[in-house]
C-alpha cells in the first residue's frame, strides 16, 4: 500500500510540472452559461414482465386504472388487478442544449416498487416533465436491461448486476425545446469548472487578445462575453474561442485523504517549512490460551479450565526524518517511505505537520 502511495503521489508531481508548460482548450476548461442540458422525469408502467412484477402495489394499481381509462377499459371500483406482469417505474432523462422537436434522446427506467426485474418489458407511453411542470418529451419502448435475477422455491436467489434498471436507447421523443436566449442576449457568460481568478484573468487576456475587449471578469468563475447579435455570427465565435490554447493556473496546494480505503493523494504544489519527524507505533499483543485440566480417575474434582495469558510488548526503533525549507513532494514521499510510514501512519504525519504549521496545504477529508 505504501508503495500505491508513492505511485500516486510520483504521477501526481509529474502531472504538476507538466501543467504549465501544456496548454488546454477554453472548452475544456468551462462552458457557456445558455448551453446546457435539463433533467426530465416521469412515472410510468412497465409491462410484458414474466411474473417479476409489482403484484398489487397500490400506486401501480391507481397507475394501471388511469391507463386503462385512457383505452376506455373502466375497471371496477374495489377491483384488485394483482398484476405481476407490469411494474411502476421512474423514468429520468436529460434534455441536450438546442434539441428540436422530433429529435430522440435516451432514457432510463428504475423500479419503485416491489418488482424484482424489468427483463424483458416494454414501457407504456409516459410523458416526461422539466422542473417547471412543462411536458418536454414522450417516452416509450422496449427495455434493455443489463442484469439478471433468479429465484426459487425455497427462497435462494441469484442476482447478476442490477435488473431493476433498464434502458431505452432514443427511447422518448422531444416535444418541446428550451429557449436558451443564445442568439438574442448581448452579453453571454462563460462560466468555468473551477473558480480560480489566474486561470479566469488567463482565458480573457486570450480572448481579448484575438478580439478586443469583449471579454471581462465577473468573479472567480464567470466571464462576461460581448458578443455580435445573430446566431451565425455569434456561432462562429464561439466556436473559435473554445478552441483558444490556454495554460490553467497550478492548482492549489492540497492534500486528499479518503477515511474509508486509505487512499492519500498529494498535490504537486505542496511544499513543507523546516520539520523533523519520528514516528513510531508501540504494538501490544495479548494472547489467550486457556488450559483444561481433568481431574484424577475416580476423583471427587470436575474439569476446570486454566487461564494462560501471555503478553508482550514491541517498539521497532525508528529514524528521524529532517526536511528542508521549501521540500518538494518527491522529498515527503521519499522520507515519509524511509520511515516505514504505512497509509494510516502518513495521514497522521500530515496532520501532525499541519497542525504545526509546517504543511504547507490544505487537508480534504472524504
Amino acid at each position: 500500500m505504501a508503495r500505491l502511495v508513492t505511485l500516486v503521489a510520483a504521477a501526481m508531481l509529474a502531472l504538476g510540472l507538466a501543467a504549465p508548460a501544456q496548454a488546454e482548450r477554453v472548452r475544456d476548461l468551462g462552458t457557456f452559461q445558455s448551453v446546457r442540458s435539463n433533467q426530465l422525469t416521469g412515472y410510468g408502467i412497465v409491462v410484458g414482465l414474466d411474473g417479476t412484477g409489482d403484484d398489487g402495489f397500490a400506486y401501480l394499481t391507481q397507475a394501471m386504472r388511469g391507463v386503462s381509462g385512457r383505452f376506455g377499459l373502466q375497471l371496477p371500483p374495489g377491483v384488485n388487478p394483482a398484476l405481476k406482469n407490469a411494474a411502476a417505474v421512474m423514468i429520468t432523462a436529460d434534455l441536450p442544449a438546442f434539441a428540436k422537436p422530433g429529435q430522440r434522446i435516451d432514457i432510463t427506467v428504475s423500479t419503485i416498487g416491489k418488482s424484482t426485474s424489468l427483463r424483458g418489458g416494454a414501457l407504456v407511453m409516459t410523458p416526461l416533465y422539466g422542473a417547471d411542470g412543462q411536458i418536454y418529451a414522450m417516452a416509450q419502448g422496449n427495455l434493455a436491461v443489463g442484469g439478471l435475477g433468479v429465484s426459487g422455491a425455497d427462497g435462494s436467489r441469484v442476482t447478476v448486476n442490477v435488473p431493476t434498471v433498464g434502458r431505452i436507447p432514443d427511447g422518448a421523443s422531444v416535444e418541446r425545446a428550451v429557449a436558451s436566449g443564445f442568439n438574442v442576449d448581448p452579453i453571454l457568460r462563460f462560466n468555468l469548472h473551477q473558480a480560480d481568478f489566474l486561470t479566469a484573468s488567463r482565458v480573457r487576456d486570450a480572448i481579448n487578445s484575438r478580439y478586443p475587449a469583449i471579454a471581462s471578469v465577473e468573479d472567480g468563475v464567470t466571464l462576461a462575453l460581448r458578443l455580435p447579435e445573430g446566431s451565425d455570427a455569434r456561432a462562429s465565435l464561439m466556436a473559435d474561442i473554445e478552441m483558444i490554447p490556454i495554460s490553467p493556473a497550478e492548482a492549489a496546494a492540497r492534500v486528499v485523504v479518503n477515511s474509508r480505503t486509505g487512499t492519500v493523494v498529494i498535490s504537486s504544489a505542496v511544499r513543507l517549512a523546516p520539520a523533523a519527524i519520528s514516528h513510531g507505533s508501540l504494538v501490544v499483543r495479548v494472547e489467550e490460551d486457556p488450559m483444561v485440566v481433568q481431574p484424577a480417575p475416580f476423583g471427587n474434582g470436575r474439569t476446570a479450565v486454566e487461564p494462560d495469558t501471555n503478553i508482550s510488548v514491541e517498539q521497532p526503533a525508528n529514524h528521524i526524518a529532517m526536511f528542508d525549507p521549501g521540500a518538494s513532494l518527491a522529498e515527503v514521499v521519499d522520507a515519509l517511505n524511509a520511515l516505514g510510514a504505512s497509509p494510516g501512519d502518513l495521514v497522521a504525519i500530515l496532520e501532525a505537520l499541519k497542525q504545526a504549521g509546517s504543511l504547507k496545504a490544505e487537508m480534504v477529508v472524504i
